[in-house]
């Protein structure tokens, strides 16, 4: 039975994983809000455990909101810096993230109620938190599609967030998430032209049948 693609088709699907980035550089301007209805309706065809679909989107259309959400991580980033210790002064040297020059700016939630859940969860109750984050990447690979550059923000302390977009008792921010323009996508991830860290050669990541078997070895 024909998986009903064409070679040319799976290479996209395989190129985009490939070039998606984390971004942290934009170029200022709106993005098309029909794309933005694109995103979101990618991300919300997203794999969930127990079909729970525990994601929810919070669009920041507010400078004011904005501004209070570049506070928040600009005290995280304050804070990572200190527990790196002796990488906080290369730390505090990268670009983290783009609030102020993206076009358009969400916060990504757990939703509230997901104790109600339990399929899938009764013993890895954290797979709502795996849930978003395929939500999250779903749009992550939309956007590179269309040719827009997307960054996940996660500096910033989940309490406070909650509050200052008046969540419910139970709903948890994951992501904050810069969207829009760039005058080119990074050809390497960020951190690895940074010189923060290097991808890991694959097979020593890959075991069969027990832990240390690895196909490295």
């Amino acid at each position: 039975m024909s998986a009903g693609f064409t070679p040319q088709e799976i290479d996209t699907v395989y190129r985009v994983i490939q070039e998606r980035r984390d971004v942290r550089h934009f170029v200022p301007g709106p993005v098309d809000e029909a794309v933005i209805a694109r995103l979101l309706h990618a991300a919300h065809q997203a794999p969930s455990v127990g079909y729970m679909q525990p994601w929810r989107f919070i669009r920041i259309a507010s400078p004011a909101v904005r501004s209070a959400i570049i506070d928040l991580v600009e005290a995280e980033r304050l804070n990572t810096a200190a527990a790196l210790g002796a990488r906080g002064a290369e730390f505090m040297r990268l670009k983290v993230e783009g609030i102020r020059e993206c076009g358009a700016l969400f916060v990504v939630a757990l939703a509230d109620g997901r104790e109600a859940h339990v399929f899938g969860r009764r013993t890895l109750p954290e797979m709502d938190l795996a849930s978003v984050a395929c939500a999250i990447q779903n749009m992550w690979l939309a956007s590179r599609a269309e040719g827009l550059g997307m960054g996940w923000v996660s500096l910033f302390d989940p309490e406070q967030l909650a509050q200052l977009l008046a969540m419910p008792d139970g709903a948890r921010p994951v992501a904050v998430l810069c969207l829009g323009h760039v005058a080119q996508f990074y050809p390497r991830p960020m951190l690895e032209m940074e010189g923060w860290d290097t991808r890991r050669a694959l097979d020593s990541l890959v075991a069969v049948n027990t832990w240390s078997n690895t196909a490295g070895k």
